[in-house]
Parts: structure tokens; sequence; C-alpha cells
């Protein structure tokens, strides 16, 4: 098996293939799923997607420059700190509702 993949690697469309798969997941994920943190971890699943993308232009498109992996870092860094507000809020909406199911908040007034 590993002489099969050292011989023929992975092209263009295998990876932009494995990255719409993930960016389905993702959505499917934002759409249906009724927990804050599901939906959150969803579109962080998206996000990847994105940068792999990136990262996968960049290696097969123009592969002696870092813009990929730049923008990558980029969309981390941009999701890291998505996750911590939205995790914040997250915690506000559970001291008053008690739940974090996005079907209940209906609106953020205090």
């Amino acid at each position: 098996m590993v002489e099969l993949l050292s011989n023929n690697p992975p092209g263009i469309w295998h990876w932009l293939i494995l990255s719409t798969i993930l960016f389905s997941i993702g959505l499917y994920g934002v759409l249906i799923r009724k927990s804050a943190v599901g939906v959150l971890m969803s579109a962080e699943l998206m996000l990847n997607a994105a940068v792999l993308n990136f990262v996968v232009f960049n290696h097969f498109v123009k592969p002696f420059t870092i813009d990929g992996e730049l923008m990558g870092i980029f969309i981390i860094a941009v999701a890291a700190a998505e996750a911590v507000v939205a995790m914040a809020i997250f915690v506000a909406i559970f001291k008053h509702k008690k739940s974090i199911d996005i079907t209940h908040i209906e609106t953020m007034k205090g």
C-alpha cells in the first residue's frame, strides 16, 4: 500500500474533493444542529475546509510562495478569536436561559 501511494501522490482534485466533503459536513452540521456548541464546531469545520483550499492551491499553483500558508494562519487565528467570543456569548446565554439550545433563544435583549 505504501508503494502505491509513493508512486501516485494525491493530486489537486483529491484535495479539493476532501475539502468539499469537509465543507459539506460542516454546512450540514450548521443547518441541522440545535446545540450552539455543535453549530460552532460545524462552523470551525467549514473554516478548516477553507484553510485546506488555500494551502492546496498554494502548493499546486505557486509552490514556492507562502501566500496560502499565511492566509491559512490568518483564518486559524480569526477562527480562534471567533470561538472565544462565541463561547463567552454561550456562557452568558446559559446564565440567563439555563440552556444553549438555539431553537429556544429568541432575542439577546436583557
